[in-house]
């Protein structure tokens, strides 16, 4: 069964391919997912431990804050226990103000990191930062390390911006100040990085970003770079927000982008809410590009909303436990099961769409609705195999979804058992 098909997407915008700890970013290489760690990198036990389930969630880069010489130091130990626990997600390094002088007196720190990113708009003032922008680009030559330079609309570089409201001010009909904010930040992105090819770093060692906290800012200035640079693009909502806005606010913008082919890694910069997890921004980042039908990563779940016909739980309780048991399997079933992510999965509450939703399924089940009668049949690839009923059907559906993993997308002559839930036979 064809879950995505190749009408519809866009073609993706031509850029120079980077290689990020072996990673490869750019081009016609899948647009990458990364996230952000929260932890004092100091403490190294905090910081391996939000590291790895970051990776374990699906992050295949994870940036962590560098920012004073007890962050630097920890660096290279941070790598070496996450190497020891098999979690080989690159790390890069987030500087500001003092980098230049962190990477002096940490050399270390640098040779560890699978990229650096840079912020031009706080790297130094006047011919201060044209000499610690040097610095920082010559540890990125010194360790052949990528670099993201990744301007920002809440630090940009005020001389810059100066100077373009300047001349702006000298026009005949001058343009609205949003517009000059938005070519000071592509601006700032593009100077950089000349300057950063003029010190040496390869041309197919950069990474651009240019983030701001609004949807239509978002969208016009990567329009803007995209036509005027061929380097990798990193997309991301800064300051998205909490919940449901900071989901929706990011959604909308990058999705944009990402159907007009502008994009190359992503990240969705949710605030957590207070004891929340960290993890859920790096699902929300692979569910956007999986619904777009631009990356596969775990399972689809398919769910109905509800109404009068559903008034019973039992439909939603069913499509949240399986939603959460295959995003929990995969990083086992990653690896075994080559293309498991593609499998769908319908989860539907009453007679009037289940049967058809869930033929269109890998696996369906149509649970029975208000006043229907209490079976529910379960369709594979399409065809109707069985009906459930009883309390255990729950864990028997659980169980027929393992049995057709391990029937469709096990390697062949394979001879482990496949896992199974707790119910009983069908």
């Amino acid at each position: 069964m064809e879950c995505f098909p190749a009408h519809g997407t866009a073609v993706r915008r031509r850029s120079t391919k980077v290689s990020v700890g072996g990673l490869m970013v750019g081009a016609d290489a899948p647009i990458v997912v990364q996230s952000m760690t929260n932890t004092d990198t100091a403490d190294i036990a905090a910081t391996v431990a939000q590291v790895a389930a970051l990776a374990r969630a699906g992050s295949e880069v994870v940036r962590i804050t560098v920012n004073n010489a007890e962050a630097a130091a920890a660096v290279p130990v941070i790598r070496e226990q996450l190497d020891r626990r098999g979690v080989n997600v690159p790390l890069v390094g987030d500087f500001h103000f003092n980098g230049h002088r962190l990477l002096t007196q940490h050399p270390a720190c640098a040779e560890t990191l699978a990229k650096l990113r840079i912020n031009p708009g706080n790297v130094g003032r006047g011919a201060k930062r044209d000499e610690q922008f040097a610095t920082m680009i010559e540890f990125a030559c010194r360790y052949d390390k990528p670099v993201r330079i990744g301007v920002n609309w809440g630090s940009l570089d005020q001389e810059l911006l100066a100077r373009l409201m300047d001349g702006n001010a000298r026009l005949a009909q001058p343009k609205e100040a949003g517009v000059v904010m938005r070519e000071a930040l592509v601006t700032s992105a593009l100077e950089s990085a000349l300057q950063a090819e003029a010190l040496g770093l390869a041309h197919d060692r950069i990474i651009l970003s240019c983030k701001v906290s609004g949807v239509q800012d978002l969208i016009a200035v990567y329009r803007d770079l995209a036509s005027r640079c061929d380097y990798p693009l990193h997309l991301g909502l800064t300051e998205a927000g909490m919940g449901s806005k900071g989901i929706v606010a990011s959604t909308a913008a990058m999705s944009v982008l990402l159907q007009e082919g502008i994009g190359d890694t992503i990240r969705v910069s949710l605030t957590p809410e207070p004891g929340g997890d960290r993890t859920r921004e790096v699902i929300v980042a692979q569910e956007i590009l999986q619904t777009m039908g631009l990356r596969s990563f775990t399972p689809l779940v398919i769910a109905c909303p509800g109404c009068g016909r559903t008034t019973s739980t039992v439909f939603q309780e069913l499509a949240d436990r399986i939603q959460g048991y295959l995003r929990a399997q995969m990083p086992e079933w990653r690896g075994r099961y080559p293309g498991v992510e593609n499998m769908h999965v319908a989860v539907m509450g009453c007679v009037v769409n289940g049967p058809g939703e869930s033929k269109q399924a890998n696996i369906g089940i149509s649970l029975p609705g208000s006043g229907e009668t209490p079976v529910a049949p379960v369709f594979v690839d399409g065809v109707k195999t069985v009906t459930l009923k009883g309390g255990n059907i729950a864990e028997e559906f659980q169980r027929i979804v393992d049995e057709y993993v391990h029937s469709r997308y096990g390697a062949a002559g394979e001879t482990a058992a496949p896992a199974t839930g707790a119910g009983g036979a069908r």
